[in-house]
């Protein structure tokens, strides 16, 4: 871990976090540190790894410890640290934290290879999320302009407000004192919609860097709630003048009254409405879909984002944009505006679009129970949970694993592999791979012949760990470029005053990072508002 990376403050909180990993794997490590403040770990085993085995488990590592520098672990030539009671360039010696003779039990009697697979497994979403990065680097590098396609892969991680947060380091150029970047930072969470009790949550989890700003517990106790209030008047001012100043907000649409004489429904009748029309799509028109290959799996994935839509915002006309329904079922935006006429028309009555898109509103739809399913939505019993599109943790495993999820979180029974692949209308191959990606993450177990959901997994962090949090933020950041773009062109033809490109987008200011809620930070709720 060093000090070049990220503050002293995250090198320490990695140095024990990494510590207690490998403490539950059965890892023993010799520890030491330096002048500096760096640390070092060092993991004595018995059979030998070779280069390129140890390197995956250091990257690896580093999606968990922003201070973790693998370097030593990438170059099979030069990869070198200095050890214990080795001088330091800056004065002093490297410093053994271990006790002398723990140490040399340690160096003795090494780690067996079970604990390095112990390892291994602990470090399963990070392995894969690492595998994934370089996969799209790779894909990139063979595109006409390799460059230009390579820019967003990591652009949501890594944005300038996101790393201060995370390691405590800034650019001095444009924040001259940690205190300007601390307040840049809070500016960054109030405007996207983050509150001080969760933001005070994070400081010791992922924000370390940020309390590190502080310098200690007592002044970050003193002046984060004064400062908080500082960047919600600054954010909430910047609001009023960008309105004041005739700029329309960034959305996809305006209000929209009901067309085609469409009711006024409770919220009761319409989580009602809802659970019925689940029935209807898991006896009937799943099957129908199945026989559309892979664009019938994007339209059950699109059709259940829709009844989410109607459970959260309570309604059942859609008034919604397509990038709003791309970020929730993990696609483009275009593929979602080319399957929803689609759906429409294979819903047989279900899904009816009522109105045309204009100016900055979408196309609206109705969605209904027709009178020919009604007899079958009230003959079967409605699921337990809730419905949704695309959960982002399904970003990186696939549609067919959110459906095979799906059919063994939300069925009347733990379900067998075979009963999973009627249910789903998956090959066996697809739902024989989508549970042994799960399984390996933790997702579910067998428990004899069936498979139950393993209680304990959060859905919300293994998403996190997977990286898909920086995918769906970096995706609805680039809606918000795209509207604002757009907006900004509606406007010059309809406004008589122009808008300056700075007064529209801010990569720093605009740059969106999901907050949590009360169920996680991919809550229905937040998922929908952000998008």
């Amino acid at each position: 871990m060093d000090t070049s990376k990220a503050a002293k403050h995250v090198v320490d909180a990695d140095a024990t976090g990494l510590g207690n990993l490998l403490a539950e794997c059965g890892l023993r490590f010799v520890q030491d540190f330096s002048p500096s403040g760096g640390i070092h770990l060092y993991v004595p085993l018995e059979k030998r790894m070779d280069g390129a085995a140890a390197r995956e488990l250091i990257e690896a590592m580093t999606l968990r410890a922003p201070s973790l520098d693998a370097g030593p672990h990438q170059n099979l030539g030069d990869g070198c640290i200095r050890v214990p009671g080795s001088p330091h360039k800056s004065g002093g010696h490297q410093v053994l934290v271990t006790p002398l003779s723990a140490a040399y039990d340690i160096l003795r009697h090494r780690n067996p290879a079970p604990a390095v697979e112990a390892l291994r497994r602990k470090l399963a979403p990070e392995l894969r999320r690492r595998q994934e990065l370089k996969d799209r680097l790779r894909r990139a590098a063979a595109l006409p302009n390799p460059a230009q396609a390579a820019v967003p892969l990591l652009a949501g991680s890594q944005s300038p407000l996101r790393r201060i947060a995370r390691t405590g380091l800034f650019d001095t150029n444009r924040y001259p004192t940690p205190s300007e970047a601390r307040l840049a930072v809070l500016n960054h969470f109030v405007g996207s919609g983050w509150t001080l009790s969760q933001v005070e949550n994070e400081l010791t989890g992922q924000f370390t860097g940020l309390a590190a700003l502080y310098g200690s517990r007592s002044k970050q106790d003193r002046l984060l709630s004064k400062e908080w209030g500082n960047a919600t008047a600054y954010v909430q001012e910047r609001a009023a003048r960008k309105q004041g100043a005739g700029h329309a907000l960034i959305n996809d649409t305006s209000p929209t009254k009901p067309t085609g004489g469409a009711p006024n429904l409770s919220t009761a009748a319409i989580h009602q409405l809802v659970n019925d029309l689940e029935n209807v799509l898991h006896a009937l028109l799943d099957h129908r879909l199945k026989e559309r290959g892979r664009e019938g799996l994007s339209l059950r994935l699109l059709l259940r984002a829709l009844l989410g839509y109607m459970r959260a915002k309570n309604t059942n006309v859609l008034d919604v944009g397509c990038r709003t329904l791309a970020v929730a079922v993990g696609k483009h935006h275009g593929t979602v505006a080319r399957l929803l006429p689609i759906l429409a028309a294979n819903s047989d009555g279900i899904l009816t679009k009522t109105a045309d898109a204009r100016y900055k509103a979408a196309d609206v739809y109705l969605i209904q129970l027709p009178e020919h399913f009604q007899q079958l939505a009230r003959e079967l019993t409605w699921r337990k949970g809730k419905i949704h599109g695309i959960r982002p943790v399904f970003r990186a495993l696939g549609d067919p694993a959110a459906l095979v999820y799906e059919a063994i979180e939300r069925g009347r029974h733990s379900p067998t592999a075979a009963e999973i692949i009627r249910a789903t209308g998956i090959s066996r191959n697809a739902v024989d791979n989508a549970l042994a990606d799960m399984t390996a993450l933790g997702m579910i177990h067998r428990d004899g012949r069936h498979w139950k959901i393993t209680a304990g997994t959060g859905l919300t962090q293994l998403a996190v760990r997977l990286g898909v949090l920086d995918d769906v933020q970096a995706h609805i950041s680039r809606n918000r470029r795209e509207r604002a773009a757009w907006h900004s062109w509606l406007d010059r033809h309809h406004a008589p005053e122009p808008i300056s490109a700075a007064d529209l987008y801010e990569s720093e200011r605009d740059e969106f990072w999901l907050p949590p809620g009360d169920t996680g930070p991919f809550c229905p709720d937040n998922l929908w508002a952000a998008a």
